[in-house]
C-alpha cells in the first residue's frame, strides 16, 4: 500500500471511530462523509506530509477530548 493511501485509510478509520464512539466530538469536526473520497481524486494535489499532519491533528483532538472528559488520565 502506498504511504499516502495508507495515511488516508488511517484518517478514514479515525474519523469513523470518532463519529461512532464520540458523536458529541464529531459534530464539532468539519467533516463530511465524502471528504476523503473526493480527496482521492487524481486532480487534487495531495501530499503525504499534509495528510500526516491532518491525521496527527485528529489524534490530538481526540486525545485532548478524552483528557478533558476524564476518559483517560493525564500522564
Amino acid at each position: 500500500m502506498k504511504p499516502l493511501t495508507k495515511t488516508l485509510s488511517k484518517i478514514s478509520h479515525l474519523i469513523r471511530y470518532i463519529e461512532t464512539d464520540y458523536p458529541e466530538l464529531y459534530q464539532h469536526l468539519d467533516e463530511n462523509p465524502v471528504t476523503l473520497t473526493n480527496t482521492m481524486s487524481p486532480k487534487l494535489d495531495l501530499d503525504i506530509e499534509s495528510m500526516q499532519n491532518y491525521l496527527d491533528t485528529l489524534k490530538s483532538i481526540l486525545h485532548n477530548y478524552k483528557l478533558e472528559k476524564g476518559i483517560i488520565a493525564s500522564s
